[in-house]
């Protein structure tokens, strides 16, 4: 007799998906305002929008993922880091723009599920989305057998915001002679690990805590992402700041850059701050030229603001930064 073939036995299970959907409804609720219609596990999230304080409201929106710093969570089994590092991105691609965030989309893939690590990546994107005030109102859990080896997964995140179109920043008021300030990341944030892997997984286990380090490598490597969603939502209300740059994948000249017109350049020093100890193992160990080091890792600094000379004593004293340090790193040419 012919065998009988389910879409379990090909390696999707179908009530194992909709078990991880009833168990996250209520992390989901958590994340909802008065403008969410209606909950998960529709075909679509509802978004009630309400722009009555807004003359001409852009919608900005933006999408990413974690990277290969999902591989350093495998071998970690540790999940919930990984949701909160997609959250804290993907609000900050929108906040350096001037936008308020409205909703946040996930997109959840793995070869089997798993029931724990489900929860575990989702748990991470609700507590992220409810610090960084935005609901979360829908996603995608997408089974497919080889594609992924056992354990391994995949995650992308879709943001979307809102901002006044007067009050866009998109760095077309920075002038010569703009200092460059900046402020710090909690490690490497989202970006570099391909390289900071094939460079200490050579020599050190996740346990190891080299000379230097606080954390051991493992706790290093999984810090969270940080939001700067309420630095920035202080620092767009003083007069003379004039763009802000999230540092992510190129560092901090590709992506200063971007904010630059075709006739101006970040001049940047380079020792203006102390770099934290993880950048330098890194160098170290894989004898990683500077240039590599500049353009994959954020060195320590996560944002970078553009700002009128005039600026900076009053962001600098000022309950705008509280007692958070800023370095001027560098100015507009």
């Amino acid at each position: 007799m012919k065998k009988s073939y389910t879409y379990k036995d090909a390696g999707v299970d179908i009530k194992a998906g909709e078990e991880l959907v009833d168990s996250i409804k209520d992390l989901t609720r958590q994340t909802h305002t008065p403008n969410v219609i209606g909950s998960i596990g529709g075909f679509g999230g509802m978004f009630r929008a309400d722009f009555k304080d807004y003359e001409n409201p852009v919608l900005v929106s933006s999408v990413d993922g974690v990277g290969t710093k999902l591989i350093v969570a495998f071998k970690a089994g540790k999940y919930d880091t990984v949701g909160q590092d997609l959250v804290n991105h993907c609000v900050n691609d929108i906040a350096v723009c001037g936008a308020e965030p409205l909703f946040f989309l996930d997109y959840f893939s793995t070869g089997k599920l798993e029931q724990h690590t489900g929860y575990e990546v989702v748990k991470g994107f609700a507590q992220a989305c409810k610090e960084n005030g935005c609901a979360l109102i829908g996603g995608e859990t997408a089974e497919m057998p080889d594609i992924y080896k056992p354990g391994e997964f995949d995650l992308a995140g879709t943001i979307v915001g809102v901002v006044d179109q007067n009050k866009i920043i998109d760095g077309s008021a920075i002038k010569k002679g703009d200092v460059l300030l900046g402020f710090r990341s909690t490690g490497l944030h989202t970006n570099g690990y391909s390289l900071a892997r094939r460079v200490l997984f050579d020599q050190f286990t996740l346990d190891d805590q080299p000379d230097g380090l606080d954390r051991t490598i493992g706790e290093e490597l999984l810090q969270i992402h940080r939001s700067y969603l309420p630095l920035i939502s202080r620092l767009k209300q003083v007069d003379g700041v004039h763009g802000f740059a999230h540092i992510t994948g190129g560092g901090i000249p590709g992506n200063v850059k971007r904010l630059l017109k075709d006739d101006q350049k970040a001049v940047v020093n380079w020792q203006a701050w102390e770099r934290p100890a993880i950048f330098n193992l890194i160098q170290q160990t894989g004898n990683v030229p500077e240039e590599d080091m500049q353009s994959s890792f954020n060195l320590g600094i996560g944002l970078v603001v553009a700002a009128d000379p005039k600026a900076i004593d009053t962001i600098k004293n000022s309950d705008v930064i509280s007692d958070e340090p800023v370095f001027e790193i560098g100015r507009v040419e």
